[in-house]
């Protein structure tokens, strides 16, 4: 099928030029000179996307933006200006634009990121295939409004903040805005509740030899590791306000100073956030600076829940079964009756993460070449005393925190202590932070005591 476009520009000159750039097989491309002219066409042939000007006599390129929204809200829509300003990039964004470009428009780009958006314009037309953006499986509305917020944003944001419960994806997302942003550089991560808060600014920001016991030689940081590239801090709800203050300065100068330098180093880093907590309530109890929250919160991408896009269930699933299926060396096509039918009925609290360990788990007791009811955990079948029920544990927590079985009356004093502190963990669902708090020690303590038990 082709991929529709409508080209509105009052210059001549670059209407030829842009409809010769994009001119290939399977692409039909209309142009005007007006936006009434454009409008009718649009409503004539409902296009997959919309390249207009920003500036025009008789209706400004915003304008043109609101009314394709109105007549064909599933048209992409790219605008072209001379005068490009970040805030008007976000402006638009905001209101709706799919891209925005600076003239003159250079072919590479142009090419690059208008075909990007044929590219999903075409997998949105395909009937019968996995949808898929960046490695996130889902096609329900909740998921498509999410890749076209991803799409509009990757080009232009500096910092971004990511928002969802445990499990749902949320570094995923973050892969998909850098891939999609352009940058050449590295993309780096940081895991915060992983991270002792003595070594927080070290780990960001580098230090020097001697800055404190044990720097026995200069360390660049995370910053300059992802310079022209893309940092992500995860769980950023649980970095301590005294770093937070200085990773705000970082972001709005675009410079950082190691541990125990006087000297300032130009960084070109775009950050992305990402946590599971409400910030805003953080930044109510004066747990999270208000003033970073805004700064990271400038465009927002809330990650839905599993039981928000229940209509992904069937393709997560199959994705699941062929990823396991290959893992494993076995030839299983697909679940039975039963099996789905579970599934379906599942509330998923550990949401897209639980499902995944649901169906390894499956895949690997299965014994032919069909996932049945007995091949699900038991969690999942009603046992009362299975545990893994739990949400899985977050990325910070290491793998072998599993089950809290009961321990025998004669148990050492430091079995007893270990299944605490692998309670603690499962109840915050890997959180060190939380788990610090519920045990009454700090996270530096918790983190001894992971070590100890070999749980880190």
């Amino acid at each position: 099928m082709d991929v529709s476009i409508v080209i509105l520009d009052d210059n001549p000159g670059s209407l030829e030029l842009l409809s010769t750039a994009l001119a290939q097989d399977g692409i039909v491309i209309h142009t005007a000179s007006r936006p009434s002219e454009a409008l009718d066409l649009i409503r004539l042939h409902r296009p997959q996307l919309v390249l207009t000007d920003l500036v025009m006599p008789e209706m400004s390129g915003l304008d043109v933006l609101n009314r394709v929204m109105e007549i064909a809200p599933a048209t992409d829509v790219v605008l072209m200006t001379a005068h490009y300003t970040t805030e008007t990039a976000v402006q638009a964004i905001r209101n709706g634009a799919a891209d925005y470009l600076e003239k003159p428009i250079r072919l590479p780009v142009l090419r690059e990121r208008v075909g990007r958006l044929i590219q999903d314009a075409r997998q949105r037309q395909q009937l019968g295939t996995e949808p898929e953006f960046e490695g996130i499986i889902g096609s329900s509305p909740r998921m498509a409004e999410m890749f076209a917020r991803i799409r509009r944003i990757a080009p232009h944001y500096r910092s971004a903040l990511i928002q969802g419960a445990t499990g749902t994806g949320k570094d995923l997302v973050a892969r998909a805005l850098h891939a999609r942003s352009g940058v050449k550089g590295q993309y780096v991560v940081l895991n915060c509740s992983a991270v002792v808060e003595t070594l927080f600014e070290s780990e960001l920001f580098g230090h020097v030899r001697g800055a404190f016991t044990g720097a026995d030689r200069d360390k660049p940081g995370l910053f300059e590791a992802a310079s022209e590239g893309t940092l992500f801090l995860d769980e950023i709800g649980d970095m301590p306000v005294a770093t937070q203050a200085k990773l705000l300065r970082a972001l709005q100068n675009q410079e950082i100073q190691r541990v125990g330098s006087l000297q300032t180093r130009k960084v070109n880093v775009r950050v992305i956030a990402a946590t599971h907590r409400n910030l805003r309530q953080a930044v109510a109890d004066k747990l999270f600076r208000e003033d970073l929250y805004y700064r990271l919160a400038m465009v927002e991408i809330p990650v839905p829940s599993l039981a928000e896009r229940k209509q992904d269930l069937p393709l997560l699933i199959q994705h699941f079964v062929t990823k396991f299926s290959q893992q494993f060396g076995k030839h299983i096509r697909g679940l039975s009756p039963r099996a789905r039918l579970i599934l379906e009925r599942h509330s998923w609290p550990g949401n897209v993460r639980e499902l995944e360990n649901a169906i390894g788990h499956a895949a690997m007791m299965a014994e032919g070449d069909e996932i049945d009811a007995g091949d699900l955990p038991a969690s999942l079948l009603g046992d009362p005393t299975a545990n893994s029920a739990q949400p899985i544990p977050a990325a910070g927590a290491s793998a072998t925190i599993s089950s809290s079985a009961s321990i025998p009356e004669d148990a050492s004093l430091a079995e007893h202590e270990r299944q605490l502190v692998v309670s603690a963990l499962e109840k915050a669902q890997g959180n060190q932070s939380q788990a610090a708090r519920t045990l009454g020690i700090g996270r530096d303590a918790l983190r001894y005591k992971m070590r100890k038990y070999g749980l880190l």
